[in-house]
């Protein structure tokens, strides 16, 4: 499975596990990076100090390659840009900002930077600001997402239209049949995110991986598109979001009702009702919790047997 993204990585499989808040610590990370795949950390949840320690016990528990998401808004972003350099990260996703702002200093200290994108427009932007990857992120995506809900299916071939540097696709992509649809696209790897909350390493809750389990079609909806955008779990918070809609609510008012931490209260306190639940729509199709490594083995193994397939179907072409 050698290609440009196992290449910029220096990883066996074209395999990312995506920096999900309170999920994305690093337990996960190394055991993706071990499993062939490349770990990521999550910043976005993570205070400086927390940060360096999870750099750190990641550093201890893999000699692979694993990197870390840096979403642009964070607060405290100088910070853990200075942590990134002095502990000498080599993988840097952002995410949720210009690229433009930290990709050459990032690049001038050795350092290979991808930017997440949902859009054409931005997917450009972020190749001219010197990018090494960019990761098209679909509607269907878990967390926070673009506000045009382009989904993977048609984002990732006009990404690719665009671009000519290494492309990873990312939104509904938790099996091995979606990930060689995903490179049949265009797609040189893929970004994987809801199924690995639903792994033993993440630092999720248990109560939110059973509800991962739980969850049906339909169950996930996009909204706070007046905020930003995320896709959650239907739950007691999520209706309240709702009557909020169809009183009227203005911005000032739904950010009231968001408040502060209501990520942390769901997805790694476990609090199912007033929590902020964030996962994909491919959630409906996971039903089991599992270590990273066998899910890592899984994904590739029905990839493999399934492009076998095709290519033994004289009736099916790639061309």
């Amino acid at each position: 499975m050698q290609n440009r993204i196992t290449e910029l990585f220096d990883i066996k499989y074209p395999i990312v596990q995506a920096g999900m808040v309170w999920a994305s610590g690093w337990r996960l990370a190394s055991a993706v990076s071990n499993a062939g795949g490349l770990g990521i950390i999550g910043a976005g949840s993570m205070y400086p100090d927390v940060f360096l320690n999870h750099i750190k016990k990641c550093k201890q528990a893999t000699d692979k390659p694993f990197g870390v998401n840096l979403p642009m808004l964070y607060p405290n972003l100088e910070e853990l840009i200075e942590i990134i350099v002095k502990e000498k990260v080599k993988i840097v996703f952002t995410s949720a900002g210009n690229p433009k702002t930290w990709t050459s200093y990032l690049k001038e200290k050795g350092i290979t930077v991808v930017h997440v994108v949902s859009s054409v427009k931005f997917a450009i932007k972020a190749k001219e600001a010197g990018v090494d990857a960019i990761v098209a992120e679909g509607f269907e995506a878990g967390g926070h997402n673009g506000r045009d809900e382009t989904t993977s299916l048609v984002l990732i071939p006009a990404v690719r239209q665009e671009i000519d540097i290494p492309l990873i696709a990312a939104g509904g992509i938790a099996t091995g049949k979606a990930m060689l649809a995903a490179m049949v696209l265009g797609a040189d790897g893929v970004q994987i995110g809801s199924r690995f909350i639903a792994s033993t390493e993440a630092s999720s809750h248990q109560n939110f991986k059973q509800k991962i389990l739980e969850a049906k079609e339909g169950d996930t909806s996009l909204t706070l598109k007046e905020l930003t955008p995320v896709r959650l779990l239907k739950n007691k918070f999520y209706l309240e979001i709702q009557k909020a809609y169809e009183n009227g609510a203005s911005k000032e008012e739904l950010k009231n009702l968001l408040g502060r931490g209501r990520a942390k209260k769901g997805m790694f306190e476990g609090d199912l009702d007033d929590g902020e639940l964030e996962i994909g729509q491919v959630s409906s199709l996971i039903h089991t919790i599992r270590p990273a490594a066998e899910i890592v083995k899984e994904i590739v193994n029905e990839y493999e047997m399934t492009r076998i397939q095709a290519l033994n179907d004289k009736s099916f072409s790639f061309s």
